[in-house]
């Protein structure tokens, strides 16, 4: 099955690695939240709670394509060989979801306060920022 997406791919001039381009989406999206849930905090702003918890759940939606195109990708680019920074990834990546899930079943943006759960939105730009620097080095070394 790898073969064929890559292979219709090439086909139509699409050469590099799908993955990077689909790690922006949660990755942005979880930036977001991060920003959105600490800028709550101010008095005017405590609306923007909401719309970082919205960021939480679009993240959530935007993990699953991203790591079905990391597995082509590792698939097709690195022949499915087991390597530390791979196995870094995937643990990361799982971390990250559960994290997002629990945000996204616990919080209660209405009611925002200090707590663990923002906790845990800071908890998933450390995820994020090591996932990024782990798949920088993954890919330039």
């Amino acid at each position: 099955m790898t073969e064929i997406i890559f292979e219709f791919l090439n086909k139509i001039g699409f050469t590099h690695p799908v993955h990077p381009a689909l790690t922006h989406v949660p990755m942005g999206l979880v930036m977001g939240a991060v920003v959105f849930r600490l800028a709550s905090f101010l008095p005017r702003l405590k609306v923007l709670a909401r719309t970082g918890y919205h960021c939480v759940i679009l993240a959530l939606l935007g993990v699953a394509p991203t790591v079905f195109t990391g597995y082509l990708d590792w698939q097709y680019r690195y022949g499915g060989v087991w390597e530390f920074l791979i196995v870094l990834k995937m643990v990361l990546a799982a971390v990250l979801t559960i994290v997002l899930l629990v945000v996204a079943i616990k919080d209660d943006p209405e009611n925002r306060k200090l707590d663990r759960y923002t906790g845990f939105y800071l908890l998933l730009v450390l995820i994020a920022i090591a996932l990024g620097f782990s798949g920088g080095e993954l890919q330039y070394g």
